[in-house]
């Protein structure tokens, strides 16, 4: 076995690499840029080797400089995770005539299946059903758009080598056609140094569903079965599961030969993943194949108990697999939440800054039976940058059935604290209590369709909204008898905290009587309606740990004048905790409003202005381009919401924002 690994990659998945080599006895070295100086990655590491400035093409990307970083250390093997050059033949060519072993498929399954153009025309020649589209290289934005006019709307325009959602665009008419090829083209150059396009159908109300291979050097290739991966946002994956709830037996084995057939056609070796998209009647059409380890893999792993990074380790080392298909069995149910840097209140613009608090929950056996777990790459106190991928963090939760492993991901999502960032922690948790996830009932249409204006905070039912009032019933008490020791009242007699309160949250007062005793409170609402809440928070403490009616409640809580700000399940709520008297009196305040910036087109993000597209004195119309600001490796085109002249520039190209810094002024 390898004594020593480096690891090709940076975040989360560098450190998940590093714990399957650490439980195998072997050493590692991580690889950081400028930005990763004192990143978990490099804390983890046996050694670490700093390797360039923060921007990926010149340090991740940059093949001399891991080389050279192979060199300093000694490492036998290299995992390169997935992203930066995990799919790149040069690399995987490089290590080859270092004699430095890949953890990985041989660079000609690389060269054949890692590029989207090549493994389509593969995949057509072996009789695999594929989705229509042009496979040769496309030259400019004009022969995109004939391209597309001649497929027929609407049309994906992907990069050849892309990944993770990068270097997508869904184009509806010719205009978008070539608005998108130029955004994809850039965006392509800049994340995987390639800028070759292909266009392809889209094919709407697909699901997105993918089958996981792994093969050895013995001619022995397995499917692990499969992942839903439907619920996206701008063709990135968000959340992911399996198996996936529409397939049935036969689909899935279909699918999975077919899989390891294609794998086999191309000698494929390591861990890899055949990507299909499914339609309403189970006929499923190749995507591609992603010739590395996937972001999703831990689902899999939780389903079949399989360590697949290990396999992978194992594979490279020339090991046999050590079971076979029969062997592998479905057990119980996972979900993936993607924690992404972003600001689902702000269109999911990415987010920047310090972690001021970074408390995931606890990984492990929880009461109930199941299983959660946490893959990240960050820790509190530190920085997300700029210039990588936004994702910080992983969130896996396992159940005996599907009910049981989305309420499992409900309150691990509502135990993980993150401040500092804007994030998506509450989109995530509002779609584990949409009706139409909960069904099953999903497409990769489901956001759009489901979020058309955006997110904006879940709205909650009447049922979890009594058990939000009840709990902030329980907690003001609590909160009030302190209060009144502090102030010493409490020994004089002098002030007693009394029973009748109301909760206003989300539009809705109840009002109700408080009953404490030495375990918790029973709150009763006027309806006669009794709940009991039992807890051991104490005032001050940023997550609230309740029993309520019996059943487990996680809300993040925060004072606030005459009562909480909660957040659970998706919502960000303004709970106030009033006497009847106050809340009588509160009718007649007068409410703040914001600034007026109507008049102004804020950076809705931390970035890099990459394009100014109009001037100072120039007419726009609604869905006009204004303004390109690249973030995160994602470029963001600022169009008008309405028709207007513009007043003013005040920014220029090349400048980096903050958050609502002015970009320009309409008269």
């Amino acid at each position: 076995m390898f004594k020593k690994i480096l690891i090709a990659n940076r975040g989360e998945i560098a450190c998940r690499v590093i714990k399957s080599a650490r439980k195998m006895g072997i050493q590692t070295v991580a690889v950081y840029s400028d930005a990763d100086r004192n990143a978990l990655h490099v804390k983890m590491a046996d050694e670490a080797v700093h390797i360039g400035p923060p921007p990926a093409n010149q340090s991740y990307i940059v093949i001399d400089k891991i080389m050279e970083a192979i060199r300093q250390t000694g490492a036998e093997a290299v995992h390169p995770g997935y992203g930066f050059l995990s799919e790149n033949m040069n690399f995987a060519a490089a290590l080859e005539k270092e004699g430095v072993v890949f953890v990985g498929p041989p660079s000609p399954a690389i060269e054949a299946m890692g590029d989207k153009i090549t493994s389509k025309k593969i995949a057509q020649e072996a009789g695999v059903s594929t989705v229509p589209g042009y496979m040769g290289v496309i030259a400019d934005a004009d022969e995109a758009v004939k391209i597309s006019d001649q497929i027929g709307y609407p049309v994906m325009i992907k990069a050849s080598a892309g990944g993770g959602g990068k270097g997508m665009r869904i184009a509806w008419n010719a205009a978008e056609a070539r608005e998108g090829f130029d955004s994809s083209r850039n965006e392509a150059a800049n994340s995987f140094g390639d800028d070759r396009i292909f266009i392809e159908k889209f094919v709407t109300q697909p699901r997105h569903i993918e089958i996981q291979v792994l093969a050895d050097k013995h001619g022995n290739c397995v499917y692990l079965h499969e992942r839903e991966c439907s619920i996206q946002r701008r063709n990135q994956k968000v959340i992911e599961e399996a198996p996936s709830p529409f397939l049935d037996e036969a689909t899935r084995k279909a699918m999975g030969e077919q899989a390891c057939a294609l794998a086999r056609a191309v000698g494929y070796t390591s861990a890899g993943t055949v990507e299909f998209i499914v339609d309403g009647n189970r006929n499923f059409y190749f995507l591609e194949m992603n010739t590395r380890l996937q972001v999703e893999h831990p689902v899999t792993e939780l389903i079949t108990g399989v360590d697949l990074v290990e396999q992978m380790i194992r594979v490279a080392n020339g090991e046999p697999l050590p079971f076979r298909q029969e062997d592998l069995k479905i057990n119980g149910w996972a979900m993936e939440s993607r924690l992404y840097a972003e600001d689902p209140y702000r269109n999911f613009l990415p987010s920047i800054g310090r972690l001021t608090r970074y408390r995931p929950p606890v990984e492990g056996t929880t009461p109930r039976g199941g299983i959660v777990r946490n893959d990240t790459g960050v820790f509190e106190g530190g920085e997300i940058s700029m210039f990588y991928d936004p994702m910080i963090a992983k969130l896996c939760t396992w159940g005996e059935t599907r009910d049981k492993a989305i309420e499992e991901m409900r309150l691990a999502l509502d135990t993980f604290e993150v401040e500092g960032i804007g994030h998506n922690l509450p989109f995530v948790g509002a779609v584990m209590d949409h009706p139409r996830f909960v069904s099953g009932n999903i497409t990769t249409a489901f956001i759009a369709e489901e979020y058309p204006e955006g997110f904006q905070g879940a709205v909650l039912d009447v049922a979890t909204l009594r058990r939000v009032a009840a709990s902030a019933a329980a907690m003001n008490r609590v909160a009030e008898i302190r209060r009144t020791r502090i102030s010493g009242t409490m020994d004089n007699h002098t002030r007693r905290v009394g029973d009748d309160w109301v909760v206003s949250l989300q539009g809705t007062a109840f009002a109700v009587t408080v009953a404490a005793d030495a375990h918790g409170s029973t709150i009763t609402f006027e309806d006669g309606e009794k709940l009991r809440v039992e807890s051991d928070w104490t005032p001050g403490q940023p997550l609230a740990r309740l029993s309520v009616g019996g059943a487990p409640v996680v809300i993040k809580t925060a004072k606030i004048p005459m009562g909480f700000r909660m957040r659970l399940r998706g919502a960000d709520l303004k709970v106030l905790v009033q006497t009847p008297r106050q809340k009588a009196l509160s009718g007649h305040m007068l409410e703040k409003l914001p600034p007026d910036t109507s008049k102004f087109l804020l950076c809705p993000m931390p970035g890099l202005v990459v394009k100014i597209s109009v001037e100072a004195g120039q007419e726009v119309q609604e869905g006009q381009a204004l303004a390109t600001v690249e973030a995160m490796k994602m470029e963001n085109i600022l169009k008008a919401e309405r028709r207007g002249v513009v007043k003013a520039i005040r920014a220029s190209a090349g400048a980096s924002l903050k958050v609502d810094d002015v970009i320009m002024e309409f008269e």
